[in-house]
């Protein structure tokens, strides 16, 4: 056997990370073209991470260099398992304490999509896509983000391919719906050993029967959102929707909640914000039944609708018949909103992966080619949080203070928002991102001082990635006659590291 050639290192601390996926890789291409690849996503850039951008190249003029076409042969016809990369990652982040999963985190599913023009693309249809609120041309993905009170990254993930896409549409052996692929997660996620304390997703899975059943069946933990008007059977004086079941709860005020209780929520910045939670009886579900109504709310009185979670859920009630027979652990009222409330990491996942990471600037069509770049996403994604808890802990402590905390602390990841369908902030990625201008990726202020944010890393940790020179323009007549802006300087804090 020949020996294995030595792979032009990247720089540190990406070389130590990007060292123990090389195993997965045959040849010396795919080891250089795995780097350069993670470089250039985590590389700031003041344009969308296309394959030019990635290596520094011109956007039309530069997309036959040979860089370019590297990566693109990378992707699209190199032989190398994606889902292998992907367990690796997973192994990565399980293997290091801070990152570990634990039983009182949550399994978050939900879905994402991106515009995306034409229908050459695999999986690109019309349908309903998040990030602008409305049915549109584009592409959509399933998710699964693990998430606890510190710390979220994504688990596994497949395009959705919509049914006019398959010769035989929903008759297709090879459709499956959302719920259908979210079930195939949830039982991946089990079979690679992953803890969690619940399942939690939005009302698009919370209103889906045959989803919950399939929870259900498999006794697996849940918190699911519900619509506010999500009908139910009942006798016509009862009352008939979540929130009607709310609105014909007790309530005198903060000093007589009646049928209310006090649930306080802490959040990243040290405030407080005091909720009130309930457990009303809709048609079959009550305090004490196999499945759970809990309203939680900020104002009892007037339920409004950005700061009110309509929740079901499976977890028995602390001291009732059914908790000491039920293989699931019991959850009180607070435990059910703090669990809710984790699913809010994956919207700030979306916001980074998204934003500063290129998700959405694939320039391939084929399905293996466009899964490939989301599993690198997730790895650029993934070593933000590896190279922040390798670190040096001094450097953590001085260059991110307050993340220090212990991984259980009941810090609650955002603010409140409603509990239905999320992400849509009315810009697309590419228009906030222009919108911001250049911006490091290891940047100085948070998006919010509510969020956690692994991309806001120590200056000093991607310094060497800042720094490093972009490939080489592909040299035209245009280049030459046209008259170049000057390179765009970087703060001091992120140059002046020695």
């Amino acid at each position: 056997m020949s020996q294995r050639l030595a792979c032009p290192p990247a720089p540190d601390p990406l070389e130590a990370f990007a060292a123990t996926f090389d195993p997965l890789f045959a040849t010396l291409a795919q080891r250089r073209n795995f780097r350069t690849y993670l470089q250039g996503l985590l590389l700031p850039r003041d344009r969308n991470k296309t394959l030019t951008a990635l290596v520094g190249t011109e956007p039309v003029v530069g997309a036959q260099a040979a860089p370019v076409q590297r990566l693109q042969w990378f992707l699209s016809e190199s032989d190398w398992d994606g889902t292998a990369v992907n367990r690796q990652r997973l192994a990565l982040l399980c293997a290091t304490p801070a990152t570990r999963p634990h039983a009182e985190g949550v399994l978050v599913l939900d879905d994402t999509g991106d515009r995306k023009a034409g229908t050459k693309t695999a999986h690109v249809a019309r349908q309903y896509l998040g990030s602008v609120g409305k049915i549109d041309n584009g592409i959509v993905a399933v998710t699964t983000l693990w998430a606890d009170e510190r710390v979220y990254y994504p688990l596994h993930l497949q395009p959705y391919t919509p049914a006019r896409r398959l010769p035989r549409g929903k008759a297709d052996p090879a459709f499956r719906t959302k719920p259908q692929v979210a079930e195939e997660f949830v039982a991946a996620a089990v079979a690679a050993g992953v803890p969690f304390r619940a399942i939690v997703a939005d009302c698009f899975y919370g209103d889906h029967e045959g989803f919950v059943e399939a929870l259900d069946r498999a006794d697996r933990p849940y918190v699911l959102a519900l619509k506010p008007q999500k009908g139910m059977w009942a006798p016509a004086e009862a009352a008939h929707t979540p929130v009607e079941a709310a609105q014909a709860l007790r309530w005198g005020g903060p000093d007589a909640p009646g049928d209310w209780t006090r649930v306080v929520r802490r959040f990243r910045d040290g405030h407080e914000e005091v909720w009130w939670a309930a457990a009303p009886r809709l048609g079959p579900w009550g305090p004490d039944g196999r499945h759970r109504l809990v309203v939680a709310t900020t104002d009892p009185a007037t339920l409004p609708a950005l700061s009110t979670w309509y929740l079901l859920t499976n977890l028995p009630r602390p001291g009732s018949p059914r908790a000491g027979a039920s293989p699931l652990a019991p959850a009180d009222l607070a435990e059910g909103v703090r669990l809710y409330g984790l699913r809010l990491w994956v919207e700030q996942g979306y916001k980074q992966v998204k934003d500063e990471l290129g998700w959405a600037d694939f320039q391939v069509r084929s399905d293996a080619a466009l899964q490939r770049h989301w599993h690198l996403v997730c790895c650029a994604f993934s070593f933000c949080w590896w190279a922040w808890c390798h670190a040096d802990p001094s450097e953590r402590q001085a260059l991110s203070p307050g993340d220090a905390a212990s991984p259980l602390t009941a810090l609650a990841p955002a603010a409140s928002v409603a509990a239905g369908r999320g992400e849509n902030g009315h810009q697309t990625a590419s228009q906030q991102h222009r919108a911001r201008g250049p911006r490091a990726l290891a940047r100085d202020d948070a998006p919010s001082p509510r969020m956690a944010d692994p991309l806001a890393l120590p200056p000093a940790v991607l310094a060497g990635l800042v720094l490093s020179p972009a490939a080489r323009r592909t040299p035209s007549l245009a280049r030459r006659r046209r008259r170049r802006s000057p390179p765009i300087s970087l703060p001091p804090r992120i140059t002046n590291y020695g």
